[in-house]
């Protein structure tokens, strides 16, 4: 198929490699060209703006980093695809944010789906991303050989594009939970005295144990943070899943905390490097 993705960042770059792997045509844009222009080494075409970008695609994949950004790129870009191209928005923007676009894609008569993207670099430059979908099914199907090329799987979440927002911001608060407790427990045992790694050795094969905590409490204790997916990306994520649960009677006494924690991670210099550097958090001076 003739797919455009717009915003080449970690994600967008790593899904577009994918999409290359599989034989797709490729167009690719980004704001920051050079972010972009490996990828025409690999097979894509790289062009300078997003109107250019999708003037003879099939599929529109929006992977870029907030609202204003996927507005921005929407108001340019809508009116030079064809009118058959199907938009997939695949950016984490929250529930307000999502409704923007929906309201903007109906201004411009733009067929919107959306495939939220759970997983970080290494499964988007594997293909091996967990997609989030939603939207009309016929719209979905059409798009499948897509999200086969970049997911190893895709849960549709139902009709309405919103509702794979929704599912991601719940899976979003686990991954932020888990990291930050895999921090905490590191970080405990060390000052107790003990070697961290007995921790994860602790939970290894038990019924409480998670690949995710392997991963991301070796980094940690590491001490190695290159990023996979950004503290500050999580932190802005953080900020609208509590956006979400305040407006729905949903308590946001845990996502307060993960906010601070995050933040004083960030504001001790990493916010560019992977989240596991949320275990800095809890290190403290005697």
């Amino acid at each position: 198929m003739r797919v455009t993705v717009l915003g080449t960042g970690t994600m967008g770059a790593g899904v577009a490699g994918s999409l290359l792997r599989e034989g797709h045509e490729v167009t690719v844009w980004n704001r920051s060209a050079d972010k972009a222009a490996p990828l025409g080494d690999q097979g894509a075409t790289v062009v300078t703006d997003p109107g250019s970008a999708v003037e003879r695609a099939e599929v529109v994949l929006l992977t870029l980093f907030d609202t204003d950004a996927v507005v921005d790129v929407l108001e340019q870009a809508a009116g030079e695809a064809p009118t058959d191209a199907v938009w997939v928005q695949a950016s984490t923007i929250g529930v307000d944010g999502t409704d923007t676009v929906v309201q903007i894609a109906a201004k411009y008569g733009i067929t919107l789906v959306e495939a939220m993207m759970l997983g970080t670099k290494a499964p988007a430059e594997q293909g091996k991303l967990t997609m989030l979908a939603a939207g009309p099914t016929d719209q979905l199907d059409r798009i499948d050989p897509v999200l086969d090329a970049i997911g190893a799987k895709t849960v549709r979440a139902g009709e309405h594009v919103g509702e794979g927002t929704a599912l991601k911001l719940a899976a979003n608060a686990w991954i932020a939970s888990i990291t930050a407790a895999t921090g905490q427990s590191l970080a405990l045992a060390s000052a107790l005295g003990l070697d961290p790694a007995l921790f994860l050795e602790a939970i290894d094969g038990s019924a409480s144990d998670s690949a995710y905590a392997h991963t991301k409490g070796k980094a940690i204790i590491d001490g190695a943070f290159p990023a996979q997916f950004a503290l500050d990306g999580l932190r802005k994520d953080i900020g609208l899943i509590a956006d979400a649960a305040r407006a729905n009677g949903v308590s946001t006494t845990l996502l307060d905390a993960l906010g601070r924690v995050y933040a004083d991670a960030s504001a001790a210099g990493h916010g560019g490097d992977d989240i596991a550097a949320v275990g800095t958090a809890f290190r403290t001076e005697h």
